[in-house]
C-alpha cells in the first residue's frame, strides 16, 4: 500500500542528450511498471529526434534549447516536478523497471535512496577502479560506508532537493554532490542493491579528456562537504615533520633549525584555515532555508 501511494506521488525525472535510440522504450518500460504521477524527459539540446519521441512514448518533453549538461537537465527537472518524490533515471536503458519502484517504496523512511550497482555491472575495469577510489574517499569524508557515489539511478523527497539545488553543478557530478550534501545534512540515506544492464549507446563520459575534470569536481566536493577531514591530516603531518626534525636537529646539533620551526607554524596555519572552512561549509550547507 504504501508502495503504491508513493509511486502515485513520483515524478520520474530523465535528462536524456542525443537518446533517440533508448529513450521510447524506456519511458515505455517506466510507464508500464506502475502509475506514476508523471515521467519527465528534459531534453538537454538534443540534435536528434530525442524529444519527439520521448514525447511520443508518453513523457511530458522539457526541452534546453542547447546542451546545457546532466546536471543542468536534472535541475531542470526536479524544478518542474510536481510529486511529492522525484526519481532521477538514466535514458540509456541501464536501469529496470522494477527497481524503480523498490527504490521509491522506501522513502517513507529515507529522504535518500540510491541505486548502488554491483561492481560486476559497472562498465570497464578501469571505471570500475575509478569508482572504487571515489567510494573508499567519499566514506572517508562522511565517516560511512558508500558503495556507489557515482550512481545516478536515485529517488529522494523533492522538497530535499530544493535545498540543494545551488549546488549541484551542471556536469556530471550531481550524483556525488547530492549523496554527499544529504549525508552532511543529517538526513538519512539508503543504498539500495541494482543491477544495471548494459547502456544503449556510447557513454558521454571521456575517461582521458573528463578524467582532470573528475579530480577537479572531486577536490571542490571535499572542500564543500568536509574540509578539516583534508586540513587536519595535512597539518598533523606538517607537525609531526616540524617537531621530528626539531627533536633531531636538537640531539645532533644541539639546537632548532629555521625548517623545523617553518612546518610547525605552516601546520597551525593549515589548521586554521581548516577550522575556518569548516565554518564556512556548515553555512553554506545548512543556512540555507528551503525553497
Amino acid at each position: 500500500m504504501a508502495e503504491a501511494l508513493n509511486v502515485a506521488q513520483t515524478s520520474i525525472v530523465i535528462p536524456a542528450f542525443n537518446e533517440a535510440a533508448s529513450i521510447g522504450l524506456v519511458v515505455r518500460d517506466l510507464a508500464s511498471a506502475a502509475r506514476w504521477l508523471e515521467i519527465l524527459v528534459v531534453d538537454d539540446g538534443s540534435t536528434d529526434e530525442t524529444g519527439a519521441r520521448a514525447a511520443a512514448a508518453g513523457a511530458r518533453v522539457i526541452r534546453h534549447p542547447y546542451n546545457k549538461g546532466n546536471g543542468a537537465a536534472v535541475k531542470s527537472g526536479i524544478r518542474q516536478a510536481q510529486g511529492v518524490f522525484v526519481l532521477i533515471a538514466d535514458a540509456d536503458g541501464q536501469h529496470r523497471p522494477s527497481d524503480a519502484t523498490r527504490l521509491v517504496s522506501h522513502l517513507d523512511a529515507y529522504d535518500l535512496v540510491v541505486g548502488a550497482r554491483s561492481t560486476a555491472t559497472q562498465a570497464g575495469v578501469v571505471r570500475r577502479l575509478g569508482n572504487a577510489v571515489l567510494n573508499a574517499i567519499a566514506s572517508y569524508l562522511t565517516e560511512q560506508p558508500i558503495p556507489d557515489l557515482t550512481s545516478g539511478f536515485r529517488a529522494a523527497r523533492r522538497d530535499r532537493l530544493l535545498e540543494f539545488l545551488h549546488l549541484l553543478p551542471n556536469g556530471f557530478s550531481t550524483p556525488t554532490t547530492t549523496t554527499l550534501a544529504f549525508m552532511r545534512a543529517g538526513y538519512s540515506v539508503r543504498f539500495e542493491p541494482v543491477e544495471a544492464a548494459q547502456r544503449s549507446g556510447v557513454s558521454k563520459i571521456r575517461l582521458g579528456a573528463d578524467g582532470f575534470s573528475f579530480l577537479l569536481i572531486l577536490l571542490k566536493v571535499i572542500t564543500i562537504f568536509s574540509p578539516l577531514r583534508v586540513f587536519a591530516p595535512v597539518s598533523a603531518a606538517a607537525f609531526l615533520l616540524g617537531a621530528g626534525y626539531g627533536v633531531w636537529t636538537i640531539v645532533t646539533q644541539s639546537h632548532v633549525t629555521n625548517s623545523s620551526v617553518l612546518l610547525i607554524l605552516v601546520s597551525v596555519v593549515i589548521l586554521l584555515v581548516g577550522l575556518v572552512s569548516e565554518q564556512i561549509s556548515s553555512l553554506r550547507i545548512e543556512g540555507r532555508p528551503p525553497r
